[in-house]
């Protein structure tokens, strides 16, 4: 919810982003590595285009 990393996977790969916050969450407390991968995320995946309103 912080910056859409969840959202755009849950979109891109048609999967609820619930599923996905859970499994980061998990990554986080598992190895403390899903905070990093979480940055990564957030700096290399490409914002969703605006489309203009009609």
């Amino acid at each position: 919810m912080l910056a859409g990393v969840c959202g755009g996977l849950g979109t891109y790969f048609n999967i609820d982003p619930v599923i996905i916050r859970l499994l980061w969450v998990l990554a986080i407390f598992a190895a403390g590595t899903g905070v990093l991968a979480y940055i990564i995320a957030w700096i290399i995946i490409p914002e969703e285009p605006i489309t203009p309103q009609p």
